[in-house]
């Protein structure tokens, strides 16, 4: 794993655009991270690196956006149960071919492909993240 230290939410952006382009179709990322940390930046980041024009925006209530069909963002934290999320269809979103960013993937764990990527944001300070990727 390699490992980059951002000190603002713009070079978290931009770290997040340069890491969407090692990422291919079908490939789903964990993103992990405390409230606050900053997955909802690196989901726009991985957008607009993607060449997605929409707004991204926390998929907190929707559980997931989606984006053109090419990316899904998840937001599993009021997800209850594996049960809960197959009976939503979590699983078939896996299967369309689009990258998938999930946050809260935990509570999903056994629904989720085997071969995942994972970015970990730590908060160090006010503005200053590490990310482990």
């Amino acid at each position: 794993m390699a490992v980059f230290i951002s000190s603002s939410e713009g070079e978290t952006f931009r770290w997040a655009e340069e890491y969407a382009k090692t990422l291919r179709p079908g490939d789903t990322v964990l993103l992990d991270g405390e409230m606050g940390a900053g997955k909802t930046v690196i989901a726009k980041g991985i957008a607009k690196g993607l060449g997605i024009l929409q707004e991204v925006t926390s998929p907190t209530y929707a559980y997931i956006n989606s984006y053109e069909g090419r990316l899904f963002h998840f937001d599993c934290y009021r997800i209850q149960s594996e049960r809960q999320a197959w009976e939503l269809g979590f699983a078939d979103y896996f299967e369309l071919g689009g990258i998938c960013l999930v946050e809260w993937s935990e509570n999903i764990a056994g629904l989720l492909p085997e071969a995942v990527k994972r970015v970990a944001v730590k908060k160090l300070g006010e503005t200053q993240r590490e990310i482990e990727f």
